[in-house]
């Protein structure tokens, strides 16, 4: 019998808001951005929207019993069910929201911060990407750059164009009540 020594993960950084910019930059991807005070949750958020156009995102970063990690991205006032969503993003088991820890490890946010943008640092393609198709019905589509100081607009079909050239093959599906 052979022994064999696991191999040890080296861990990168995760990428900041200026590795995104330039990423979406080199994909030809228009975008902009605005700066604003932190925000932690969609009520903290709406005063922005009189300044920012098009659909604003809520993220649920959700894991079933075998550990398959989603992160459903839909329009910030949906409302998904969590006891059914399970059947219809092709998860194993009914899902529940994932650690912190793993958010930090696959898509290099903190909780109040998650966004779709993270697919930049998922390079172990640990997260499937559901994007609502409500959400996606929008030419716009907003999200938080990496952090929770800022928001970026890029074009619905973009989100999709940058998902994919990061590795993923996004889902857009209709989660949503």
């Amino acid at each position: 019998m052979t022994e064999t020594t696991p191999e040890i993960a080296t861990q990168t950084p995760p990428r900041t808001a200026q590795d995104l910019f330039a990423f979406l930059d080199s994909l030809g991807i228009a975008h902009t951005t605005k700066t604003h005070a932190p925000v932690f949750t969609v009520a903290e958020s709406v005063s922005l929207r009189d300044a920012i156009p098009g659909g604003h995102t809520k993220n649920l970063f959700v894991k079933d019993k075998k550990d398959q990690f989603f992160l459903v991205t839909v329009e910030e006032h949906a409302v998904v069910d969590l006891k059914t969503v399970h059947t219809l993003i092709g998860a194993a088991s009914k899902v529940s929201f994932g650690k912190p820890e793993k958010l930090m490890e696959f898509l290099g946010v903190i909780p109040g911060a998650v966004t779709a943008f993270g697919a930049i640092n998922d390079t172990g393609r640990n997260v499937t990407f559901v994007l609502d198709a409500d959400l996606m019905a929008h030419d716009i589509v907003n999200g938080h750059p990496l952090s929770n100081d800022a928001t970026t607009s890029i074009a619905s079909a973009d989100l999709i164009r940058f998902i994919e050239a990061t590795g993923h093959t996004p889902l857009v599906l209709k989660v949503t009540a």
